[in-house]
């Protein structure tokens, strides 16, 4: 019987010596994978130091949640950050700044703008657990079918625009792009001219630059290279390319499972954005997602060695294998997963290499604490043209005037 009772107590000791860290982010596909990573990789690392993890996948608004969690004081201690609304939240004081926790050398592990990207006033503030860039898909059958080239990574505007209009020339049924009046995909464009969302003071100006490239995303569909993605049942690149209403889309490797099950024996290839005829660069966007840590957490020190468990190595290995994300460690530029042959590992491949040199003029898709109320303007002038309601020079003075009410520039 004493022998009984002390085992008892020897587990009980164990038990009030774990330390719990609560962990959330949204939910749908992502609860399989934390599930899986916290399984597989995080949980039995953090075995040996005393800590259990316990995951809460939020289904719905996660945004509003996560906001109402941290004003309530019920936030878990560790929590996903899109990188497009960061800095309001990081602005709150509610967001813990993560340089006390990670060294330089241990930061420097990271791409340099993904680290960028969640780093406000001079203090890290999420550590990027994957990300995303733009690229340009392609339906091998339909080019073929056409008899035209594939695009390419030397093409500029002027030269893929040319392929597109021989592919709906030729496929009566096929667009050669669906367009969308989306600041996320046309932004790329304006990115590629050298044209920047904000100046130094931190207002928007739409200068010759962005109206180049806004003349020439708004005008595909007149000149016969592209379709009006609502014209064709659809609201994004993907959903017509899937459908092969389009020769081509313009997305990130989130397209990859979509088409798995859409279209599992699409033969389709990856390259990069076109160029921008006249500064030979191209343009992306960066989309990304951080762990961050609640500013209130009771278990900061434990909070820490779950996020570098669930930001390492090894949890980025495990999650690539899977065609999951993109990871954000450096290192795994040259990991042999990229130099697989067939077209989801390059389709990641191209995706990561966007982030770099390759990508040009790369930004975050974040608009400092502004969000969706920056893009509206923007994406009302796209569709204004698109749709015929509005000439290019009213639809970019009513933008303009709207964007210096936002920004206080007049």
């Amino acid at each position: 019987m004493l022998r009984v009772w002390l085992i008892l107590l020897a587990l009980a000791g164990l038990a009030s010596a774990q330390v719990q860290v609560r962990i959330s982010g949204w939910g749908g596909t992502d609860i399989a994978i934390v599930n899986g990573l916290l399984k597989e990789v995080v949980q039995p690392k953090l075995d040996r130091e005393g800590i259990r993890v316990v995951y809460q996948p939020i289904e719905g608004d996660y945004t509003q949640w996560l906001f109402n969690a941290l004003s309530a004081g019920t936030a878990p201690d560790l929590f996903y950050v899109d990188i497009f609304w960061s800095e309001s939240l990081f602005a709150s004081g509610r967001v813990e700044p993560l340089d006390g926790y990670f060294s330089k050398q241990e930061l420097a592990e990271f791409l340099p703008n993904l680290i960028q990207a969640f780093t406000y006033k001079g203090k890290v503030y999420g550590i990027p657990k994957d990300f995303n860039t733009l690229a340009l898909q392609f339906n091998k059958d339909l080019f073929d079918e056409a008899g035209v080239r594939y695009p390419n990574q030397q093409d500029t505007w002027e030269t893929f625009e040319a392929k597109l209009q021989q592919v709906q020339s030729k496929l009566k049924d096929v667009a050669g792009l669906c367009v969308v009046a989306d600041f996320a995909r046309f932004g790329a464009f304006a990115f590629a001219t050298g044209w920047k969302p904000f100046d130094a003071k931190g207002h928007t100006v739409l200068d010759e630059n962005f109206r180049r490239a806004f003349e020439w995303y708004t005008g595909l569909p007149r000149r016969g290279a592209a379709r009006f993605a609502q014209d064709l049942g659809e609201g994004w690149t993907g959903g017509c390319f899937g459908g092969e209403k389009a020769a081509t889309a313009i997305e990130g490797a989130w397209i990859a499972g979509f088409l798995r099950d859409k279209a599992p024996n699409m033969r389709y290839s990856t390259t990069f954005l076109p160029l921008d005829p006249v500064t030979k660069r191209r343009g992306n966007f960066i989309y990304t997602v951080s762990w961050s840590m609640n500013a209130a957490s009771r278990n900061k020190p434990a909070a820490a060695k779950v996020l570098k468990a669930l930001t390492s190595p090894e949890a980025q290995q495990w999650v690539l294998e899977r065609g999951l994300a993109i990871p954000s460690r450096r290192a795994l530029a040259n990991n042999p997963y990229f130099q697989r042959p067939g077209k989801e590992p390059e389709l990641n491949r191209v995706v990561f290499q966007g982030s770099g040199p390759q990508g040009g003029n790369v930004y975050p898709f974040k608009f400092l604490a502004y969000g969706g109320d920056w893009m509206r303007p923007i994406n009302d002038a796209l569709l204004a043209v698109m749709t015929g309601q509005k000439g290019v020079d009213q639809a970019l003075r009513d933008a303009q005037a709207a964007l210096d009410r936002l920004t206080g520039r007049r």
